[in-house]
């Protein structure tokens, strides 16, 4: 269990490789500081900061950020280092928030490895402040512990480096604010090159004065994770859990000419390598070769142009792919674009710093000749962004007819020939992804079978425009949102191994839960008032605690007979109504300890009803993954940090698709029940 920690408690570690995640509603710094056993820093080389991320056994993140990953080692740590402090700071200059009691509490969790929670501490209290200490690791003879700190100075930076004994505090602090203002940081680089026995290659469309250039991209797995792949979609923020970062190369500086080679090198007919620079190749056997192509022609794209076992695999995987290439593609665009904006800037600053150029054909020449030179290379990244659209773009109008029932939208033809499966897909369908330089290329939202975590269909209308005023259309959007994902679970499922149960206190999903009531598929009736709310958590409650139990004793094969051992889904509509105290405990508990047990929560509901909870109910939020019914920009990849935007895989307006689908699922659970 995750030790949530008030101000001044602390709590023993058992490991030494730590991360610390934090998890803010705007961007923020965060750094660390290494002191003695007097609590003092000894100079400026202790401190981790964007500007200087790395110490020995130490990794801060290189920007400002609403959420961020530092990397612990603390038996690298020198024996001279007896504390560790995380600092958090608003970053200065940049027209954001300037006191913390303007924004969210931040979140901070310390986390194994393996993502499991040791401690976390919520930043509260906090008002005129501008920076904070809020965790410290310490030593305490041969152990480390978490104490839970909260400090915060009002001065900002400075005065806090200043309070841990640091002489050039102020200096340290302006290079930090300078770093962060100036986004020396943020720039993502080109990644290295790769060999040319890359899992997935493709052919880069041809310019006009070049033949075919392949590009290769990666193969699968989640960013920055060589395990079976995740899903890198679930980004901490607001409102959300947290998401996996991968640290890219230092960008290009301010003003070096040389930054302009990877863009314009597209555009030239050079090589682009869109692959991801943590790969590695898997033993799967490689995926069939492509038709090839004449000169002058790009490559034409193959659904299950990937490496993979099966099909679904390869077509898993393929997805993967282009979804790392668009978003490789876009931070590539970007950061040329960024680079241009700021060579500009720099050429105009220095016409105006020359009195003799300000006025007259002189100074008229180098802003005309500046502007130029921007525009040219805003023209080159543009051109090569286009050309990685065209070929991704192809790829997609293949690969989207070959995809299984699991990974395909609604509207597929394939959910017309659909029959009840006997295995469990790899993953399934969520909704999809896009970007803003590409609104007419979707990316299939894919996440791995069985959950890792629960689903929060959003109802609220925070952060939507003002054409989505209306709050009760929008809570029917999120239920009908909330069965397309449920009759997508069951579709997918074999027979008897996947139930659903339903949560509706008031009654208000009755419209929308239609196709799950009238095609029998739920294990009993949408559970309604106060009663039924208490009778379906304490059943699931105590199925989850037999299954702990019986798995940590060993004997998974004494489980009573009438327990039902499917994968069991919990939907609840129009929290927290219904609920009590003790309910709202077992639907934290169920929502911590249930995925692990095959045990999982979809709950349909606006975080503002919920206010009178206070922070008791944020672990609850932070633990689910939030989708929206109408398209928004919340979610954001893990690996280059875009905002996506995701669209929910609803049913198509008149279709009979669900209940068709369902229907077959029913009278399959009837066959199987026999």
């Amino acid at each position: 269990m995750t030790a949530e920690l008030v101000r001044g408690q602390n709590h023993p570690l058992s490991q030494v490789r730590l991360e610390v995640r934090v998890s803010a509603g705007k961007p923020i710094v965060a750094g660390a500081t290494l002191s003695d056993e007097q609590g003092r820093v000894r100079g400026v080389e202790w401190v981790a900061h964007p500007g200087a991320p790395t110490l020995p056994g130490l990794e801060v993140s290189r920007q400002a950020a609403a959420d961020h990953r530092l990397a612990f080692d603390l038996g690298a740590l020198s024996a001279a280092v007896h504390r560790v402090s995380v600092l958090l700071a608003l970053p200065s200059g940049v027209g954001g928030p300037v006191r913390f009691g303007a924004v969210a509490a931040p979140f901070v969790a310390v986390t194994g490895l393996d993502g499991s929670e040791v401690a976390s501490y919520t930043v509260t209290g906090l008002d005129a402040e501008s920076a904070v200490i809020a965790l410290e690791l310490y030593r305490r003879k041969d152990a480390w512990k978490v104490r839970a700190v909260g400090q915060g100075y009002a001065g900002g930076l400075a005065e806090l480096l200043a309070d841990q004994g640091l002489p050039e505090a102020r200096q340290l602090a302006g290079t930090i604010n300078e770093a962060v203002a100036q986004g020396l940081a943020r720039s993502v680089a080109a990644p290295p090159s790769r060999t040319p026995d890359a899992d997935r290659s493709r052919q880069a469309a041809a310019s006009a004065t070049a033949g075919d250039q392949p590009y290769a991209a990666p193969p699968q797995g989640a960013p920055g994770d060589v395990s079976p792949p995740q899903s890198p979609y679930d980004v901490s923020g607001a409102q959300g859990g947290t998401a996996a970062q991968t640290n890219f190369p230092a960008g290009p500086a301010q003003g070096d000419p040389s930054a302009t080679t990877q863009p314009s090198a597209g555009v030239s007919g050079g090589p682009v390598d869109y692959s991801h620079p943590g790969r590695q190749n898997t033993p799967p056997p490689p995926p069939p070769a492509a038709p090839p192509t004449q000169p002058g022609q790009s490559a034409t794209p193959v659904a299950g142009d990937a490496t993979g076992w099966s099909m679904d695999e390869r077509l898993y995987n393929q997805v993967w792919g282009m979804f790392e290439d668009l978003a490789r593609s876009a931070a590539a665009y970007r950061s040329a674009v960024d680079f241009a904006d700021s060579r500009m800037e720099q050429e105009l600053d220095k016409v105006l710093s020359d009195p003799r150029s300000r006025i007259g054909g002189q100074g008229d020449a180098a802003r005309e000749a500046a502007q130029a030179k921007h525009a040219q290379l805003v023209d080159q990244a543009r051109a090569a962004l286009d050309r990685d659209l065209a070929q991704l773009g192809a790829e997609a109008d293949v690969v989207e007819p070959a995809l299984p029932a699991a990974f395909a939208r609604w509207d597929n033809p394939v959910w017309h020939g659909y029959r009840v499966p006997m295995e469990v897909p790899m993953a399934l369908r969520l909704g999809d992804l896009r970007l803003p330089e590409s609104e007419r290329l979707s990316i299939p939202m894919l996440v791995r079978l069985p959950l890792e975590r629960g689903l929060w269909i959003d109802s609220g209308r925070a952060g939507l425009s003002d054409s989505f005023a209306d709050s009760d259309e929008l809570r029917r959007l999120a239920m009908d949102a909330a069965v397309s994902h449920a009759g997508r679970l069951l579709a997918v499922h074999p027979p008897g191994e996947f139930s659903v149960h339903v949560i509706d206190a008031a009654g208000s999903g009755a419209s929308s839960l239609a196709p799950l009531v009238r095609s029998g598929v739920l294990n009993g009736p949408p559970a309604v008032g106060a009663t039924g709310v208490a009778e379906v958590l304490a059943r699931l409650t105590q199925r989850v605690d037999l299954v702990q139990m019986a798995v940590r004793g060993g004997v998974a094969d004494s489980l009573p007979a009438d327990l039902d051992t499917a994968e069991q889904l919990l939907i609840v509509n129009d929290f927290p109504h219904g609920f009590d105290d003790r309910a709202v405990t077992q639907l934290r508990y169920l929502a911590d300890e249930g995925p692990a047990v095959g045990v999982h929560l979809m709950m349909v509901a606006d975080r503002e009803d919920a206010e009178a909870y206070g922070p008791l109910l944020d672990p609850l939020w932070r633990s689910l993954l939030r989708l929206t019914p109408v398209p928004d920009d919340h979610l954001a990849d893990p690996w280059v940090g875009h905002a996506w935007t995701y669209e929910p895989g609803l049913v198509p307006p008149h279709s009979q698709i669900l209940q068709q689908v369902l229907t077959q699922v029913a009278a399959a659970r009837r066959s199987w029940n026999r």
